[in-house]
């Protein structure tokens, strides 16, 4: 996600202006191409970041690849944290607001839709049975690396689209935003939600970020509560709270790999 939110950003705020000149005076039109441009390179940098840390932990499962990909979002934090010229520490300022509501919609409603018609394909078939038991899809002749690559490059593109959608609604990015308590927050959205579970995760997601603001009113003690709802959550529901299926369109054509 960091990714994906500083290159956005750095193509809205350095490359854009020298290429196209003054967007302010451009017109919506420019400055949409301008934000789709911005998006898909960020999304496709972040997706070149998956394929980096997915190729040398293949051979690692569970936990262990859980913490190496921590470990590698907080080796890229550290990294643009020391680069200067997208801000250092202080990070990065003066980023166009070309994010709205009517992006973010159809951001969500794009990646939800593109996610169901994948799991619900012959190819989405080979990331469920990859996930459930490796060792039995490659016992029926399934290439496990190849479909926990490609899982990794997707999931990296569509977090760095929402990095660059991020960044251009704060206007201002900094490495302390996506520290490690970002990184778990987004796998509780996903535990919470199901493992597996489209819709589920994103009404998690919903939850998690409604649930610290409805604590306000007891401020000194909203984050023991937020963190106490969390635990007997986890415990009440190991497998998720929300149990709902989103299934692809009647129709939708399944494809092989």
């Amino acid at each position: 996600m960091s990714v994906g939110a500083y290159l956005s950003a750095a193509v809205s705020v350095f490359v854009a202006p020298r290429l196209f000149g003054d967007l302010a005076a451009a017109g919506a039109f420019a400055q949409g191409g301008v934000f789709l441009l911005a998006l898909l390179v960020g999304g496709l940098a972040a997706a070149l970041a998956g394929l980096v840390v997915g190729v040398p932990s293949l051979r690692l499962r569970g936990d262990y690849l859980a913490l190496v990909t921590l470990g590698f979002g907080e080796i890229i934090r550290v990294v643009f944290q020391n680069i200067e010229v997208l801000g250092g520490a202080l990070g990065l300022n003066a980023i166009p607001a070309y994010t709205s509501i009517f992006w973010v919609l159809a951001f969500v409603a794009t990646t939800i839709f593109t996610v169901a018609c994948l799991v619900n394909s012959t190819y989405g078939r080979g990331f469920l049975a990859t996930h459930d038991d490796e060792i039995a899809a490659t016992a029926v002749g399934l290439n496990t690396t190849h479909y926990k690559i490609v899982a990794f490059v997707v999931g990296a593109f569509f977090a760095g689209l929402a990095g660059g959608l991020y960044g251009h609604f704060k206007l201002t990015i900094t490495p302390t935003g996506f520290d490690f308590t970002k990184s778990i927050e987004i796998v509780v959205m996903v535990i919470l939600g199901g493992m597996g579970n489209t819709l589920g995760v994103v009404l998690a997601a919903i939850l998690l970020t409604v649930l610290p603001e409805l604590l306000r009113p007891v401020a000194e003690f909203r984050m023991i509560i937020y963190s106490l709802l969390l635990v007997l959550l986890m415990l009440l529901r190991p497998q998720g709270l929300f149990n709902l299926r989103f299934r692809a369109p009647p129709g939708w054509r399944k494809t092989g790999p």
